[in-house]
């Protein structure tokens, strides 16, 4: 499991096995505030939830607008706006359809707050990318771990660099559908279509203001979004990480923060999750941010023969 309990110096502490913030996201912040009170009250209730159910719909192909609560939304091209005069075209990337992407992925037990970060591209069309996550530091400041590649595949994650008796030129391919998480804090790095997926499920959504992200006006919304209810809403193709974390997760319920752009883009968001890892709960915080939109995107998945199938040594503890 990506999150794991140490003891080092007579502390707990709980070490993330990938993820990711990046050098945008970290340096350009957002503020809390701004905002006109009265455009925040204007905001909130349904037209908040839909504004945020509408930026992930746009990435992630599914018509929010035609889904009930408990039926699953009709599919539709990634990165097309519902908006008249803006389709999409299958097979073809576009502003929507891919970004450059920074992750971090925080947590804090014991006493110890640990962060992973990471960058790179993603395809939504494709619901594929490739990540470069680096792991923190060791306690005197060495470091532990050669960053991690990461290529992100519909069901799948391939890692390069995995360390614990891998070989350093072969891949380590695990089913995403299978992880009791579905893979949003195994990586290290929360898919950006899962991230994306979650808020499809968002509910009690607030709308806070604007704010300046990296130097793009963004309006923040905060809220809860429920995962077995995102599930629902994506296609079933592509359904079974999502599936597989509503079963795995302490509650189904998510607090997020979303910052979408005057385009109605989801630009950020951050996600709060708690599970219980064989001791007391352990929150992780995972930030996406997407930025670059349009930028090329080449994802090559690895052949057979370039794929690790023998034993992976466990981390011993102490």
């Amino acid at each position: 499991m990506v999150v794991q309990q140490h003891r080092s110096g007579g502390g707990a502490r709980a070490v993330c096995a990938l993820a990711a913030m990046g050098v945008m996201a970290a340096a350009a912040g957002c503020s809390g505030g701004g905002g006109d009170r009265a455009a925040a009250d204007d905001r909130a209730g349904p037209g908040a939830v839909e504004a945020v159910r509408q930026a992930a719909a746009v990435l992630t192909g599914v018509d929010a607008g035609s889904a009930s609560p408990g039926a699953p939304a009709a599919p539709r091209t990634p990165g097309t706006p519902r908006t008249p005069g803006t389709p999409g075209t299958p097979g073809t990337s576009g502003p929507g359809n891919t970004a450059k992407v920074n992750t971090s992925m925080e947590t804090a037990a014991g006493g110890t707050r640990v962060t992973i970060r990471g960058r790179g591209t993603y395809d939504f069309r494709s619901r594929s990318g490739r990540l470069k996550v680096v792991l923190p530091q060791d306690a005197v400041g060495k470091e532990e771990h050669l960053p991690i590649t990461e290529l992100l595949a519909p069901g799948a994650l391939y890692m390069m660099n995995r360390g614990a008796g891998v070989p350093k030129d072969k891949w380590v391919r695990i089913d995403t559908t299978a992880l009791a998480d579905g893979n949003l804090v195994t990586g290290g790095a929360t898919d950006p279509m899962a991230a994306a997926e979650l808020l499809l499920g968002a509910r009690a959504v607030t709308y806070l203001g604007e704010s300046d992200l990296a130097g793009v006006t963004v309006r923040h919304y905060r809220g809860t979004t429920d995962i077995g209810r995102a599930a629902r809403q994506v296609p079933a193709a592509s359904r079974g990480a999502l599936t597989a974390a509503a079963k795995g997760f302490r509650t189904d319920t998510v607090p997020f923060d979303a910052y979408l752009d005057e385009q109605g883009r989801l630009r950020k968001v951050r996600h709060r999750f708690s599970f219980a890892n064989e001791g007391p709960a352990v929150e992780v915080v995972s930030t996406t941010l997407l930025y670059g939109f349009g930028v090329p995107v080449s994802v090559k998945i690895p052949a057979g023969r370039d794929i690790y199938t023998g034993e992976i040594r466990q981390r011993q503890q102490p």
